[in-house]
C-alpha cells in the first residue's frame, strides 16, 4: 500500500483505532493530535510507517505549519480523515457555557476547515484524493440539551455535502461516517471528567466500539475509484435515535 492517510484526533477513540487498523493494512499514516505521549506510543508501535504531528486543530497557524512541513516520504496526502471533535457540557441553551460553545465550534467546525484547507492543495495538485469527515447522528437530528454540539455536527454534515460538490470537478471523493453511541472518552470529556456519569451513558446495552467505525472507514477508502460512500449513518442495534435506546434493566 503506497497511500498516505492523515488522521486527526489520533490519540484516542475512533482516531486511534483507525490509525491501528489502517497502519495494519499497510497504509502510511500521519497521526495528528495534542497529546505527544500518546502519539509517541503509536510511533513506537508502527515505526517508519507512521509520522506524527502535534498540534491543536483550533490553531490555524500551527495546523498549516505542521502540514506544510511534512517530509517527502509522507507527501502528498492521499486520504484525509477529519476525526478530531468534542462535546462539552449537556446544558439547556439558556444556561450553556460560552467556553463550551467556543470549544465545540472551534474544534468540530473550524478545526475541520483548517486541516482540510491545509491538505487540499496536495490533493488538487495530484488530481485525486479522498476526504472522510467523521460526523454524528447529532448532525442528523437534535436532542434535548444537545443544542450547540448538534449545531456543530449539522455544520459538519453541510460541509461534507458542500465539499463533495465543490471538489467534484477535481476528482476528489468526499464522504462522511456518522456514528451513534460509541464507547470512547467522548462522554468523559462532555461531563468534564465525571467518570461515573460518563459510564452511565453506555450501561445496559452494547454500544459501538471505536474499531467498528475504523472498519467502516477502511471499507469506504478501499472502494474502487468510481465508488464513493457519500454519507453513512451507523448506530448500535439497541439505539433507534439519539433519545431512544433499548437498555436492559
Amino acid at each position: 500500500m503506497d497511500k498516505v492517510v492523515l488522521i486527526t484526533g489520533a490519540t484516542s477513540g475512533i482516531g486511534r483505532a483507525t490509525v491501528n487498523r489502517l497502519a495494519g493494512e499497510g497504509y502510511r499514516i500521519i497521526a495528528c493530535g495534542r497529546r505527544e505521549d500518546r502519539l509517541s506510543e503509536l510511533r513506537d508501535t508502527w515505526g517508519d510507517a507512521l509520522h506524527t504531528l502535534v498540534f491543536d486543530v483550533r490553531n490555524k497557524e500551527a495546523v498549516a505549519a505542521a502540514i506544510n512541513g511534512l517530509p517527502e516520504a509522507f507527501r502528498p496526502v492521499d486520504i484525509l480523515v477529519n476525526n478530531a471533535g468534542n462535546a462539552h457540557g449537556l446544558d439547556p441553551i439558556q444556561s450553556g457555557s460560552l467556553e463550551d460553545w467556543d470549544a465545540m465550534m472551534d474544534i468540530n467546525v473550524k478545526g475541520l476547515l483548517y486541516v482540510t484547507h491545509a491538505v487540499l492543495p496536495m490533493m488538487l495538485e495530484s488530481g485525486a484524493g479522498h476526504i472522510i469527515n467523521i460526523g454524528s447522528t447529532a448532525g442528523k437530528e437534535v436532542y434535548p440539551k444537545g443544542n450547540v454540539y448538534c449545531a456543530s455536527k449539522h455544520a459538519v454534515d453541510a460541509l461534507n455535502q458542500a465539499m463533495r460538490i465543490d471538489l467534484n470537478e477535481a476528482g476528489i471523493r468526499v464522504g462522511a461516517v456518522n456514528p451513534g453511541l460509541v464507547e470512547t472518552e467522548f462522554s468523559e470529556v462532555r461531563f468534564k471528567g465525571d467518570t461515573d456519569r460518563a459510564a452511565g451513558v453506555y450501561q445496559g446495552f452494547q454500544p459501538l466500539k471505536p474499531e467498528d467505525i475504523a472498519d467502516l472507514i477502511s471499507f469506504a477508502i478501499s472502494r474502487p475509484p468510481h465508488v464513493n460512500i457519500a454519507d453513512l449513518v451507523v448506530m448500535p442495534t439497541a439505539q433507534a435515535s439519539s433519545t431512544i435506546v433499548r437498555r436492559k434493566s
